[in-house]
């Protein structure tokens, strides 16, 4: 349920709703020039996976430069991007592209809560996802710790995939997305494979989880039977054997869409798993079935088709 909601205008300046009576702009002045790092980042329940296997990642670092203005490391970038910040009232504010709402700040540490936006509005009852930063001078002098340390899996998160594992291992339809996804090697220099990346930039927050959440992989093998080209989706189970799951393509009729399974299964049971050695993904360490998704063209004549 909507309790509040921001309308975007044109200018990027929020109009307010008003609800439970007016509240004060947030101000960053008290915090301005400090330096924080995201520790960790979860969900309502405490857990930083669903049940899809996303993981949510601390990601941020951030130094409010003023109440307009926002400095965010760039991973990509290797360095610190200067971002403008629109400030709405009861604590909350937008910057690059997200709207949040502050929960709890100080000279140590800062809660931000994500909120769920939509065309031209911004949900203000909550989106359920909390990040948690502490200032770098304080982990440093105080806690004598770092961000990798204090942002460890929980043991909540532990059982949670665990339970998840063992679910896909005993049914590979209740398969999920592994935090460290298949990896293929290919044990023939006529075979050639290459997984799709992901690039980090401002139109997706920086945001590379589809990395793992759906691992592609483009694969051409040189010398083929005959030329061909096939698009589909296969379940790797905990012990690295491929399953077949379904064609990435539409069809016209059913009939050819049959053809096309008949095809390409064969083409996986003979020379992707002749030729592949496949190590199975897995999460904190866990192996388990995921899917992945495989784009393989074959080449009868590798120097005539280049």
């Amino acid at each position: 349920m909507i309790n509040a909601i921001i309308t975007v205008g044109c200018n990027n300046n929020p109009k307010i709703v008003k609800h439970n009576g007016e509240k004060d702009l947030i101000s960053f002045r008290s915090i301005k020039g400090i330096s924080y790092t995201e520790v960790n980042r979860r969900q309502k329940n405490g857990l930083s996976f669903n049940e899809d296997g996303y993981q949510l990642e601390p990601q941020w670092k951030v130094n409010f430069v003023s109440d307009d203005s926002v400095s965010i490391y760039s991973a990509i970038k290797k360095r610190f991007l200067n971002f403008p910040l629109s400030r709405g009232y009861d604590s909350v504010f937008n910057t690059a592209r997200t709207w949040l709402k502050v929960k709890k700040m100080s000279k140590d540490s800062l809660v931000l809560e994500m909120l769920k936006a939509q065309n031209d509005t911004v949900d203000l009852s909550g989106g359920g996802v909390y990040m948690t930063f502490y200032a770098d001078n304080y982990m440093k002098n105080v806690l004598r710790s770092d961000a990798t340390a204090l942002g460890h899996t929980s043991r909540k998160d532990t059982l949670f995939i665990r339970s998840l594992v063992n679910k896909a291992n005993n049914d590979i339809k209740k398969a999920f997305a592994a935090r460290q996804p298949v990896t293929f090697i290919s044990k023939s220099p006529s075979v050639k494979l290459e997984k799709r990346k992901t690039e980090g930039d401002i139109l997706n927050n920086f945001n590379t989880s589809a990395d793992y959440l759906y691992p592609t992989f483009d694969i051409v093998i040189n010398k083929a039977y005959r030329n061909f080209q096939y698009s589909f989706s296969v379940y790797v189970d905990e012990k690295g054997q491929m399953h077949y799951g379904e064609p990435l393509i539409a069809f016209v009729g059913e009939s050819l869409r049959q053809r096309y399974i008949h095809e390409s299964q064969a083409i996986m049971n003979t020379y992707l798993k002749y030729y592949l050695q496949v190590i199975p993904g897995k999460t904190l360490n866990m192996p388990h079935t995921s899917v992945i998704s495989i784009n393989v063209k074959g080449k009868a004549d590798a120097l005539a088709m280049r």
